[in-house]
């Protein structure tokens, strides 16, 4: 039976950014089906925490396992409102190292954060044009970075990817609408365990963003929600560093 309630799948959401858009969206009335590359116990954990949620492992580098999360996210409740793509892997590399970055460190980062998104779009694309039958636009939110607006970021070729994930949004939501609407969020630096010693980072959001902090998750997971209410909006990459952008 198919739910009466939006159902949202959101990739990388047993910590971090992950978490909390799963957790907002919950609040918000979705039931969310969770997903992770190797967080089973924290998955299912958070999965029962929520209560009208499920969780379902999977390697977003295998093509396999793409389907297979897809199939089962729909599975969950006979439907999938929206696609929340915030999985994604970083390598630190200084963008002057141009021997670091090797071809397997730019094939690891285009396959998880540029090839793997496209797909779960293309993937769950019938699901999605089901819920504008429904009366609302199915929809696409992907979880970027900064780092693909500006020069920035923790190596080139992860910035690299962001830039290009920014453009597949754009080339999307052309394509897709008016049933799908896709959109972006380009976080600047967050606050998680992560980014709890990149002082440097700390010290230039805290001295030159005009909010003089970093976000948390619960902001960047706040920017997605506004994304996910709006039946307007596709095509956009919110840019969300603190005005970071404007020094």
């Amino acid at each position: 039976m198919k739910a009466t309630h939006p159902v949202a799948l959101v990739t990388g959401s047993t910590s971090g950014i992950g978490a909390a858009i799963a957790r907002r969206l919950s609040a918000e009335g979705f039931s969310v089906v969770l997903h992770s590359r190797q967080s089973v116990e924290a998955g299912l954990g958070f999965a029962r925490e929520l209560g009208s949620a499920t969780y379902v492992q999977a390697d977003l580098s295998n093509d396999a396992d793409r389907i297979r999360l897809i199939d089962e996210a729909t599975a969950a409740w006979g439907r999938l409102d929206v696609l929340v793509n915030n999985a994604g892997i970083s390598r630190v590399i200084p963008h002057a190292d141009l021997d670091a970055a090797t071809p397997d460190v730019w094939h690891q980062l285009h396959e998880i954060n540029v090839v793997a998104p496209f797909r779960l779009v293309a993937l769950a694309q019938s699901a999605l044009r089901e819920a504008a039958e429904r009366g609302r636009p199915g929809c696409v939110v992907n979880v970027s970075s900064h780092a693909g607006v500006r020069p920035k970021g923790a190596s080139i070729p992860y910035a690299a990817t962001k830039a290009a994930l920014n453009h597949v949004t754009r080339l999307l939501a052309l394509s897709l609408a008016p049933a799908i609407r896709v959109n972006a969020v380009a976080p600047g630096l967050v606050d998680t365990p992560l980014t709890a010693d990149w002082t440097d980072a700390q010290r230039l959001w805290k001295e030159r963003s005009p909010m003089r902090r970093a976000a948390s998750p619960e902001d960047i997971a706040q920017a997605v929600a506004l994304l996910v209410a709006s039946d307007y909006l596709t095509g956009e990459i919110l840019l969300s560093d603190g005005g970071l952008n404007l020094t």
